[in-house]
């Protein structure tokens, strides 16, 4: 198999129904999909302690599912048996409350860092951030599987709540951001 093609020579790419420009909304969706995936892995090269191998699993499981995502938004129509589904934000969901029961009460805003894992996987969320961005603009332009941009929603904050939670894992210190007001209360304030 030669890795290379020569069929994008000319700035255009295929994707599931046709071909279409390297820079089109479709493709920059699931290329920044592609960025949240390495800063994941990457992360995950940081997540060996003891202490997180449960969320060194969910990383490896959401890098599969980011596959899927990918897949769902590199097809062009209406008739296609999509991954992305509402189990899948279900999980990211059920593991939030998880890691936001366990963390330590938030009531400001926090600087992204701390121990490497978790900065790494706050660089992780701003890309996914960004990706839903891109997802809503291609919204607005063609149709997609729904269930891709409510999951990247989602996952952002499964990725902060994942950050906080290595950092309390590993005794590392939220850093609150020094000029915020309270902007989070707890259930008993």
């Amino acid at each position: 198999m030669k890795l290379y093609t020569k069929t994008g020579d000319k700035g255009k790419t295929s994707i599931v129904g046709g071909r279409v420009d390297k820079d089109h909304l479709r493709v920059n969706a699931y290329g920044t999909i592609d960025e949240v995936n390495s800063y994941i892995g990457l992360a995950m090269a940081y997540v060996e302690e003891e202490d997180l191998k449960d969320v060194y699993q969910e990383l490896q499981k959401i890098q599969h599912e980011l596959f899927d995502c990918g897949g769902d938004l590199a097809f062009v129509g209406d008739k296609y048996p999509y991954k992305v589904n509402a189990q899948m934000v279900q999980f990211l969901e059920e593991r939030i409350d998880a890691y936001i029961s366990e963390a330590p009460p938030l009531e400001k805003f926090i600087l992204p860092g701390g121990s490497k894992a978790s900065s790494t996987i706050h660089v992780a969320r701003t890309i996914a951030r960004r990706a839903e961005r891109q997802i809503v603009t291609l919204n607005r332009e063609q149709a997609i599987n729904e269930h891709v941009l409510v999951y990247m929603n989602r996952l952002s904050d499964y990725l902060f709540a994942v950050a906080r939670i290595i950092n309390a894992r590993l005794q590392v210190k939220d850093v609150e951001y020094e000029r915020s007001a309270i902007v989070f209360r707890t259930k008993d304030k």
